[in-house]
């Protein structure tokens, strides 16, 4: 179950830094036009600060606080280093032995970052953008 975990939140994440890839750098700053939303840029530095204070906290064993080093999230390829490097330093992670309060937190990361999945659909629609070949896979957007 805990290597299920992990390979799921890994494979979440991958989506996530697909998507970023196709997407073009000046896409970043759309949002859902004449609605409440914060834009494409907002959910990636979300996503970003989520996989750095979850994986902290979960190495802690506790919840460490919310923290996000992403200072420019319009920036295409700093988007996509974060992503790179919140990915590996999760894929560091034994899961074999984590406690159950660890595993809550892994699982709230999972959801995290698929909730984000799904407002991101709800903006790549929006803005009559398209998607990579993953996400029409996983998600048959």
């Amino acid at each position: 179950m805990n290597r299920l975990l992990k390979v799921r939140l890994l494979g979440a994440f991958q989506l996530t830094s697909d998507l970023v890839v196709h997407l073009e750098e000046t896409s970043l700053a759309l949002d859902l036009p004449n609605l409440p939303s914060n834009r494409i840029a907002g959910q990636l530095w979300c996503i970003v600060g989520a996989r750095e204070s979850y994986t902290r906290a979960i190495e802690a064993g506790g919840w460490q606080g919310f923290s996000c080093s992403l200072v420019e999230p319009g920036v295409k390829q700093l988007v996509l280093t974060a992503l790179e490097a919140t990915q590996g330093r999760l894929n560091l992670i034994d899961f074999s032995g984590l406690s159950d309060s660890q595993l809550e937190l892994a699982f709230a990361l999972l959801e995290h970052e698929v909730q984000h999945h799904g407002q991101l659909i709800r903006m790549v629609y929006g803005n009559g953008l398209t998607f990579p070949q993953s996400w029409n896979q996983r998600y048959t957007v």
